[in-house]
C-alpha cells in the first residue's frame, strides 16, 4: 500500500495533468490565482474538454484557473487582484464540489451492519446491475460515457439490492468513489461501511481513492469523515458565462 505522501504526489501530478498547470502551481501562495489555457494533455482525466472549458481548483493555497481562452480572459477580469471570499463567490460559479482523499492514519474498518449480505461485482459483471435503477451516485449507466463503473460493492436485504458503493475510472491510478442507499435503508451505518470497505480494497490494489461530494451534502460529508477521509481539494460544480460570452453557447 502506498505512503500517503506517495498518494498526494500521484494525485497532484495527475492534477496538474488535467489542468495544464505544475505541481508548484497547485502548491503556490496563499490566495495566489494562476490562470492557464486548458488543454488536451496525453494522460488527462477521461472526459474531453468541450468547445468552452472552465476549471477552478485549489487545494488549499493557491487557486488554479484552467479554461478555454475566452472564458481565461473573462475569469482574469473578474479574478485578478481579488481575494479568496471573493473569487469564491463570483456568480459565474454556480456550486462546489469537495474532493477527499482517505487519511491513511485515521482509516477505518468499520463493522458491517447487520441484517444484510454484502457482494462484490467486478468490472465485467457491472452490465448485470445496470436493469437497477435509482443508484445514480454508485454506478454510471450510460455504456458510453469516457469512464465507467469498475467495482461495486453492494448490500442486499433478502435478495433486493438496497445499497451499492461503486468506483469508477476516471484516471489510471486514481478511483472515484460514490455510494447509494435507497431511502428505507438510510441511517444504519450502510454508507460507511460500504465506502470503508471499497476504500481499504482499492489501496490494496494501488489505487487511489478519491471521495467526492456536492458542497451542500452535509450527510455524504459525514460518511467522508467517519470513514477516515480528509477534505483535499475543492473544484466548481458548474459555472454560468451567459452574461459575459460574445456569442451564445450551441
Amino acid at each position: 500500500m502506498m505512503s500517503h505522501k506517495e498518494m498526494l504526489r500521484l494525485l497532484q501530478i495527475q492534477l496538474a495533468i488535467d489542468l495544464n498547470c505544475t505541481v508548484d502551481d497547485l502548491n503556490g501562495e496563499q490566495d495566489s490565482v494562476i490562470f492557464v489555457e486548458a488543454k488536451e494533455n496525453p494522460g488527462r482525466r477521461r472526459q474531453t474538454l468541450g468547445e468552452r472549458s472552465f476549471d477552478l481548483l485549489s487545494m488549499g493555497k493557491s487557486i488554479v484557473v484552467s479554461a478555454s481562452a475566452e472564458r481565461l480572459a473573462i475569469a482574469k477580469a473578474l479574478m485578478q487582484g481579488k481575494d479568496r471570499d471573493t473569487i469564491f463567490s463570483l456568480p459565474i460559479i454556480r456550486g462546489y464540489y469537495l474532493h477527499y482523499l482517505p487519511d491513511l492514519s485515521k482509516l477505518k474498518s468499520i463493522t458491517a451492519p447487520v441484517g444484510f449480505s454484502y457482494e462484490w461485482i467486478e468490472q465485467d459483471e457491472i452490465p448485470s446491475l445496470l436493469g437497477f435503477a435509482g443508484f445514480d451516485n454508485a454506478l454510471i449507466y450510460n455504456r458510453k460515457h469516457p469512464y465507467q463503473t469498475e467495482l461495486v460493492l453492494l448490500a442486499k436485504q433478502e435478495g433486493q439490492i438496497v445499497a451499492m458503493a461503486g468506483a469508477c475510472d476516471p484516471w489510471d491510478k486514481i478511483r472515484q468513489l460514490g455510494i447509494t442507499v435507497l431511502p428505507a435503508y438510510r441511517g444504519l451505518g450502510l454508507a460507511a461501511y460500504l465506502i470503508s470497505d471499497l476504500t481499504q480494497e482499492l489501496l490494496q490494489r494501488g489505487f487511489v481513492p478519491t471521495y467526492d461530494v456536492d458542497a451542500c451534502n452535509l450527510a455524504s460529508q459525514r460518511v467522508a469523515y467517519r470513514v477516515g477521509f480528509y477534505p483535499a481539494w475543492i473544484t466548481d460544480r458548474r459555472c454560468d458565462f451567459r452574461s459575459y460570452e460574445t456569442a451564445p453557447l450551441r
